[in-house]
């Protein structure tokens, strides 16, 4: 990178700094900290909710999936809009209108304080493996950026550096200062996104027909190929994968997931909260493929040089996870390789910053203000728990870049793409968390203990589905070698969870 790159990359990082601490003037209390006083417009929100969604695992593990494979990979935005119009109308208005600062609230109201303990807890467990994933897959442009390799050493640096920017703007400016800053993220991701495509276009030396005819052409088959309608589920982006088991998984994540919920919660009314969780899948879905376009054109450059002429590349490509970041910073010209940094860098910290906010809410909220107010006997101090807020923040952004490096070390030992990596992490909290807000929502059963056994039972469950796992005792049990495709782990566990869920009986609860 030359001065110019740095320049820009220095002013953006500088003014999502200067955003976040002009925000923090307009925080009066903890509810403007962390939900913004339910006042924030439906097209922010749903913008916001992009950059929530839109991560590094887009920006980075998007090209790959299509580098690597094909465009089925695009099947899952069509079950995130399936799954997001299922949460608007079946969770989002009993969540909505429990008026609580978490959504895990809403299960003590429902259940008692020690549901609402149990799955916080596990929220936190599960966003700690989750973003630090995202973070992970971040940091690898960033070492390819800083150290031109992907060497672990310079992993774990990157994801220190990268930790240590995104908690500063997060503690200063609360969930407002997040959604303006997600909204002006999404759309640099947006528009480097496109710039990387006409580049592309432009340093392939083929017309669009010829690039369409040889990217269909294939040794593994046509790389254009979006709808894979085969029958499987060891596939997770086939038909039935994609407009079933996608769709439960989103429609998890929509209604269980602090970090994404918690949008949808500052919204003025329960309807806009709906429409700005619709809305910001259908945005999605273009964003998604406009970086599996970048990952097939970076195929026919990195894979094809024959084709190319004196323009073939002269570096070679030893890491499909890197193919992006490698392209970005060996052919881009200056100026705009710093844009594409920025691009890159509003994808990582989008969605890591989110991650922090989110879990603060929910460790301030639910596990550390019931302990203060049981030990102060009531007593509350507005401007001492904005402080106290903050301090949360600066301590989750510490424990999940230390996560972050716990998650390049599994993805390290697994085959999985990264994209896959991150999205399978997600399972194991959302399954159990899944069945107990179905039952929470659809019927009246279910108790404290039930909780606790159905989060319990829905990690086992997606643990004994892991592939090692699964194929082991799957041959021991019936001679049979068995696989399940990360999107139906939710399916299973959610399924098995809700039903152990729904073996308690309600108690009615006790109100002062």
């Amino acid at each position: 990178m030359q001065l110019l790159d740095w320049i820009i990359v220095i002013l953006f990082l500088g003014a999502l700094t200067t955003i976040g601490f002009l925000f923090s003037r307009k925080n009066k209390n903890v509810e403007d900290y962390f939900l913004g006083g339910r006042s924030m417009p439906t097209w922010l929100v749903a913008f916001a909710a992009v950059g929530t969604s839109i991560s590094a695992g887009t920006f980075v593990g998007a090209p790959q999936i299509a580098f690597d494979g094909n465009f089925t990979y695009i099947m899952l935005s069509v079950g995130a809009i399936v799954g997001g119009l299922m949460a608007a109308y079946i969770i989002l208005p009993a969540l909505y209108k429990a008026n609580t600062i978490t959504i895990y609230g809403y299960l003590g109201n429902r259940f008692g304080d020690g549901a609402k303990t149990a799955t916080s807890i596990m929220f936190l467990l599960g966003q700690l493996l989750t973003s630090g994933s995202r973070l992970f897959i971040a940091a690898i442009a960033v070492s390819v950026m800083l150290y031109n390799d992907i060497l672990f050493p310079n992993l774990i640096a990157s994801i220190v550096i990268l930790g240590i920017i995104s908690t500063i703007y997060t503690m200063a400016g609360g969930i407002k200062g997040l959604i303006y800053i997600d909204t002006i993220q999404i759309l640099l991701v947006i528009g480097t996104g496109l710039i990387a495509i006409y580049l592309l276009f432009s340093a392939i030396p083929l017309s669009l027909g010829e690039i369409v005819n040889v990217l269909e052409n294939t040794e593994s088959g046509n790389k254009l190929q979006v709808i894979d309608t085969r029958f499987s589920l060891t596939e997770p982006y086939n038909l039935i994968g994609a407009l079933f088991a996608c769709a439960i998984f989103k429609f998890a994540q929509y209604s269980t997931d602090q970090e994404f919920v918690q949008r949808q919660l500052t919204c003025k009314s329960v309807k806009k909260a709906a429409s700005s969780l619709v809305y910001s899948q259908i945005i999605s879905l273009p964003v998604v493929v406009i970086f599996m376009i970048i990952g097939s054109l970076l195929y026919v450059f990195y894979s094809r040089p024959e084709l190319l002429g004196a323009a073939a590349p002269s570096d070679l490509l030893n890491d499909s996870r890197q193919v992006f970041p490698q392209y970005m910073f060996n052919h881009m010209p200056t100026g705009i390789l710093g844009l594409m940094v920025v691009g890159l860098l509003a994808a990582a910290l989008s969605s890591f910053n989110s991650a922090i906010n989110s879990m603060t809410s929910s460790l301030f909220s639910d596990l550390y203000l019931p302990w203060r107010q049981k030990r102060d006997k009531g007593t509350v101090k507005i401007k001492s728990e904005l402080k106290e807020s903050r301090f949360l923040v600066i301590i989750m952004g510490i424990v999940l870049t230390g996560f972050a490096i716990i998650a390049a070390l599994m993805q390290e030992a697994g085959d999985q793409s990264l994209v896959d990596f991150a999205l399978g992490i997600m399972s194991f909290s959302y399954a159990g968390m899944l069945g107990i807000f179905l039952c929470a929502v659809l019927t009246r059963r279910g108790n404290v203990y039930s909780v606790v056994a159905a989060l319990i039972t829905g990690c086992l469950v997606v643990l004994l589905l892991q592939p090692g796992i699964l194929s082991y005792w799957s041959t021991l049990l019936f001679g049979v070698t068995l696989k399940l495709a990360w999107p139906w782990w939710v399916v299973v566990g959610g399924s098995i969870s809700f039903l152990v869920c729904c073996i308690g009986k309600k108690k009615e609860l006790v109100t002062k």
